[in-house]
Formats: structure tokens, C-alpha cells, sequence
């Protein structure tokens, strides 16, 4: 028999995977291995699927291994600023622009907006996460959280904080 496990439910909309059906009926007489009804998915690319996410209890449709989002585009790293919001963090990359009139470089960055699936535990600020591309989630997120490297150091502010990777 197949053992389902309910979410933990924290919204005021019941919380369940869009591709469990809960509803199935019990066949007698016939027994199966046990095996936990929850979806997920290997998203390629050289990333290993987290065990939160294959065990976790959480729902998110905009989890790139729980949900129905696909990685595709660009997979890019940089260093988290903010992790004020809701499942929504703010990454800072940071690069050169080359000014032909002194022949030098300057120092220029882009904040990025990305979501952070529950199955990644305390991202904090000083991380270096790895995001990919995805189809819009919202009016500004484009990126999820695809891998997560604590800060060796946390004592350093991050705010003004120039790292190119």
C-alpha cells in the first residue's frame, strides 16, 4: 500500500502536489513496496535533486524540483543581499564594465530577484547560491535557487561587498 503523507498546511488554501491524485481507491489482495506519495524530479543540468525536496513536506509550485517549473537560459552565481520576503531572496552580481575613453574598468551591479524553494534551509545573507533561468514567476522573479554555499564568514557586511565569480 502506497502511504500518503499530508502537507504542512499553512495557507487558508488546502496544500497538495498538482500531480498526486489523493483519491485512489485501495485494491484488495494486492500489496506494494511502500512508497511515499510525493512528486519530484531530477532538473538536469549537473544538479542533484535535494533531500529536503525528495523528503520534505512542503508544497510549492514554484519549485524547480517539487513544481512545474523548468530550468532553462542562462545559470548564473552570485551572493545573497536580502532574504526579507517570502520564498523570494535578492542576489547581488556583481561585474566589470570596460570604458574605452580611460581604457579601464569600472565596478557596476545588478540585483536579481530569485525564488528560493523551501527545500533550501536558512539562506541567509553572505550566501553564494546558484540560480537558473525559468519561465516569469511573478511581475520581477525570473531565477530559482538551484544550489546553496553557506557564507564562511558572516561577519562581513554584504551590502557593499564586490565578488565576481
Amino acid at each position: 500500500m502506497v502511504e500518503y503523507r499530508e502537507a504542512d498546511q499553512t495557507e487558508k488554501a488546502y496544500q497538495k502536489q498538482d500531480a498526486i491524485f489523493i483519491g485512489k481507491k485501495r485494491v484488495l489482495g494486492v500489496r506494494k513496496a511502500k512508497k511515499s506519495l510525493r512528486y519530484f524530479k531530477n532538473i538536469g543540468l549537473g544538479f542533484k535533486t535535494p533531500t529536503e525536496a525528495i523528503e520534505g513536506n512542503y508544497v510549492d509550485k514554484k519549485c524547480p524540483f517539487t513544481g512545474n517549473v523548468s530550468i532553462r537560459g542562462r545559470i548564473l552565481k552570485g551572493l545573497v543581499v536580502s532574504n526579507k520576503m517570502k520564498r523570494t531572496i535578492i542576489v547581488r552580481r556583481d561585474y566589470l564594465q570596460y570604458v574605452s575613453k580611460y581604457r579601464r574598468f569600472e565596478k557596476r551591479h545588478k540585483n536579481v530577484p530569485v525564488h528560493v524553494s523551501p527545500c533550501f534551509i536558512n539562506v541567509r545573507e553572505g550566501d553564494v547560491v546558484t540560480i537558473g533561468q525559468c519561465r516569469p514567476l511573478s511581475k520581477t522573479v525570473r531565477f530559482n535557487v538551484l544550489e546553496h554555499q553557506p557564507a564562511k564568514n558572516r561577519s562581513i557586511s554584504v551590502k557593499k561587498l564586490f565578488r565576481v565569480f
